[in-house]
């Protein structure tokens, strides 16, 4: 370790806060912030029905969080460098309590997608803010355990959220899943006002910007944002638009791909660029960056469909639908502490296999999906995702920082958490295209059998028309009454086969990581998060 590597950790001050106070404190932040991706999945319903929406409208108050966040990450590192940590952390912290307040008292969609897009942009900045304060806070050889917690603010929060927002939702209203990060930001902001100061490292680093006149590149940035929130809307309306038989999904594409092929020259050229294109081609750390990706669509598509999953097809309350999640956010919780300390010992890149391939077999194991399964069986699954994910989360830290120049390292944090989040919306959007498209290809398979001529159909309308019939309706009511009856069952087995179809690409989806973490390096292991590992 060198010298200057080993001032970003000082030995504690006389007088400074215990270290794992400020840990803690940026946590309970981070978890409100990612919280919030996730909080309103198990409210759509009531969302949609508050506000005289459709579901699909309805789903764009979990995408635009996601995309506004990621867009945010890429000038986090700049702007905290540039404008001190300290005070862009609390910044963000400020507009993130007052917009999710603002949600709270949302009068339409339009206003809550608005202020949910403010929301993400102020989320945007303080995850890798925290990871930064956590790595000036710690020495070297406690970040492991450091970033263990922190990763259970970021990897457990997306879990939890359901069970708080169905049982906000269940109890009180879809509301305060926003309102209540009032009080809990306020608090938040005063604590870290008071307890986290800036290191010497991150003051004397701020000057050099100054002195050296670096600019933002806001270009570059316009560039990211465009491709993102036009990537967002091709992939969100393309099937209720029918895709590019729709003008305005080919001019949302065009602008995508335009904005993509100014961005690439753009940003290699520029001496300051907003999203460094060589990291994330390069081998190490462009295999996290699509592993974390892979990680995050399945994360945030499995929190959504699995509550959705249940409140349509086994009646689930959305209280019920969230406490099926739970338990697997303890294991994660528990996992974390314990990955934190394995990675000092094994390769990364072992550990993030073994995690991929644990939450495929997960995702495999939902495919057995039928109208019987039990309360016990989605808990499981739940369970399984929980053991994995933290075999990715935390080693993919370790060696995504490997090889990364010191004053790299905060971008190389934004991106991952770019990742995260583009990956998760991308996910929900591919889940959601994949069930659409497979609703209507089972529904026109199955149709097919029944027909006047089909023996079973008719034995299954006998049956029902008797059972009807013995229930006291007269004949032309049993006969009416079966038909729609098996027009029910009909749209049941449809939708439990899509779903089956949604978890076989999303184990499709995970398995892929294995191979992209195998062909990763070997690290040096034994110091937890490298230095500077912002």
């Amino acid at each position: 370790m060198s010298a200057v590597a080993a001032s970003a950790a000082p030995a504690r001050r006389s007088g400074a806060p215990n270290p794992w106070v400020i840990a803690i404190v940026v946590s309970i932040a981070t978890f409100m912030e990612v919280l919030d991706t996730t909080i309103a999945n198990v409210a759509l319903r009531y969302i949609s029905g508050g506000l005289g929406v459709s579901s699909d409208e309805a789903s764009w108050v979990v995408t635009t969080y996601l995309v506004s966040n990621a867009i945010t990450l890429t000038a986090s590192s700049f702007i905290a460098k540039r404008y001190g940590r300290k005070r862009f952390y609390l910044a963000c912290l400020a507009l993130f309590t007052i917009s999710s307040v603002l949600c709270g008292f949302a009068w339409n969609i339009e206003s809550l997608i608005f202020f949910r897009i403010l929301q993400g942009f102020a989320g945007g900045g303080m995850v890798p803010i925290s990871q930064s304060i956590l790595a000036d806070s710690f020495p070297p050889e406690k970040r492991g355990q450091a970033f263990a917690l922190f990763g259970v603010a970021v990897v457990v929060a997306p879990v939890v959220g359901p069970t708080l927002g169905g049982w906000l939702s269940d109890n009180v209203s879809w509301h305060w899943c926003f309102l209540i990060n009032g009080p809990v930001g306020v608090l938040a902001f005063a604590l870290v006002w008071f307890l986290v100061t800036e290191s010497d490292e991150a003051k004397r680093e701020r000057e050099q910007i100054k002195r050296r006149g670096v600019r933002f590149d806001l270009i570059g940035f316009l560039a990211v944002a465009t491709f993102l929130g036009a990537l967002e809307l091709v992939l969100d309306r393309g099937q209720t638009e029918d895709w590019f038989a729709s003008n305005f999904i080919i001019v949302s594409a065009t602008v995508c791909l335009l904005a993509f092929l100014f961005m690439i020259p753009w940003e290699l050229k520029h001496d300051n660029p907003v999203v460094d294109l060589r990291m994330i081609w390069s081998r190490q750390f462009g295999s996290c960056f699509l592993v974390m990706m892979a990680t995050g669509a399945i994360l945030i598509a499995t929190t959504q469909f699995l509550p959705e999953l249940l409140q349509s097809f086994y009646g689930y309350t959305a209280t019920w639908a969230g406490l099926a999640l739970s338990p697997g956010g303890i294991v994660t919780m528990t996992m974390m502490f314990v990955v934190g300390r394995v990675t000092n010992v094994v390769q990364p890149k072992y550990l993030i296999a073994l995690g991929a391939a644990i939450v495929a077999f997960a995702m495999w194991d939902l495919t057995r999906l039928s109208p019987d399964v039990n309360f016990g069986y989605f808990v499981w699954s739940r369970v399984f995702v929980g053991l994995g994910l933290p075999l990715i989360f935390i080693p993919i830290t370790t060696a995504s920082y490997d090889g990364i120049p010191k004053n790299k390292t905060d971008q190389a944090s934004a991106l991952i958490n770019v990742a995260r989040n583009v990956g998760g919306s991308i996910g929900v959007s591919i889940a959601q295209n994949t069930l659409a498209f497979r609703e209507q290809f089972h529904q026109s398979r199955l149709v097919e059998h029944i027909t006047p001529t089909s023996p079973a159909y008719h034995q299954t309308l006998e049956a029902t028309v008797t059972a009807l019939k013995a229930r006291g309706l007269s004949a032309t009511q049993a006969e009416q009454g079966a038909i729609a009856v098996i027009g029910q069952t009909l749209e049941k087995q449809v939708g439990y086969l899509a779903y089956i179809d949604v978890f076989h690409v999303l184990m499709l989806i995970s398995l892929s990581a294995v191979p992209l973490a195998l062909i990763l390096r070997n690290v040096k292991t034994g110091g937890g998060a490298p230095a500077g590992a912002h």
